[in-house]
């Protein structure tokens, strides 16, 4: 297939393929959480503050997607037979420069909602944005990439759980909030938990090409058992949303518990290899359902 140069409309598909838009619920999940929370806290909907979020937290997703995919590509670590899905730099079909490019624009769009943000947010803002896109452009990019390490799994947390969440949670209503504080935690454990997944999967290479992932250092049956608490852990937090909320609604994410468990059982029945994909996905919607009930539970009240 002919390489693409990634500006015309013929490219479409293949840009859509570059920002990986299933993980994109990573980005859209914890801020609807966090509206929720703000919602359930302040009894309105501050569109505003939630559309900044939501735009912040997108660009930097896709920000960060675009130059890993970049990064793992230029640097070999990524080829064309990878067992996860299509890569766009290792497979020749964007040139490389035309994904850092557009990588790079995205931090840039995130950056230019993030003044809006501080605009709106004060210092807090500038504190949570600024420490995000540093983390964004930190994760594949740098003299020791933060996906090389076995710290990925607390960045996604950190990042696409607690920030997104409480920051969401201070647009939308000026002040913090211990709720909004454990929902990021329960929101952001599945997230980490995708990751895991993925490192999992790719221990073999990752580990030839001198990274030292989570999952490396674990071994594949812990790194089972660590997905397994994780998952469950991300359903019983539930618990210690609604001890803060003062409401039962959030002790619906409780309902997910069965489905935790049935992938616990399906990562450790699947070897590495490309059957992990499936986990991976199933992992991804099982957030998107834990958000889904957790949004429903902290509404219930209002």
């Amino acid at each position: 297939m002919a390489m693409a140069t990634g500006t015309g409309a013929a490219s479409a598909s293949i840009w859509w393929m570059a920002i990986r838009p299933r993980t994109l619920s990573m980005a859209i999940v914890p801020v609807a959480v966090g509206a929720a929370s703000a919602v359930a806290g302040s009894g309105r909907f501050a569109v505003l503050g939630f559309l900044i979020a939501l735009a912040v937290a997108l660009a930097i997703q896709i920000g960060t997607n675009l130059l890993n995919d970049w990064r793992d590509g230029e640097s070999g670590l990524d080829t064309a037979d990878r067992l996860g899905p299509t890569r766009v730099t290792a497979s020749g079909l964007m040139k490389p420069a035309d994904v850092k490019r557009m990588a790079y624009i995205a931090f840039g769009c995130a950056a230019v909602a993030g003044l809006f943000a501080i605009v709106l947010g004060g210092v807090p803002m500038l504190v949570i944005g600024a420490a995000s896109l540093v983390a964004g452009l930190g994760y594949s990019n740098g003299p020791r990439p933060i996906s090389g390490t076995p710290f990925g799994e607390v960045f996604v947390l950190a990042f696409f759980g607690l920030a997104a969440v409480v920051g969401t949670h201070w647009l939308m209503t000026g002040a913090w909030s211990l709720t909004a504080l454990m929902c990021g935690l329960q929101i952001g454990l599945p997230a980490a938990a995708v990751l895991l997944v993925n490192n999992h999967r790719d221990r073999v290479g990752d580990a030839a090409s001198g990274r030292r992932t989570l999952a490396i250092l674990l071994g594949p049956e812990r790194s089972q058992s660590l997905y397994g608490l994780i998952m469950v852990g991300a359903c019983l937090f539930g618990v210690l949303v609604a001890l803060t909320s003062l409401s039962f609604g959030p002790l619906a994410t409780l309902a997910a518990l069965p489905l935790a468990l049935a992938l616990r059982r399906r990562i450790a029945a699947e070897a590495v290899g490309p059957g992990l994909n499936e986990v991976l996905v199933r992992t991804a919607q099982f957030q998107v359902l834990l958000g889904v009930l957790l949004v429903c539970g902290l509404l219930i009240a209002v």
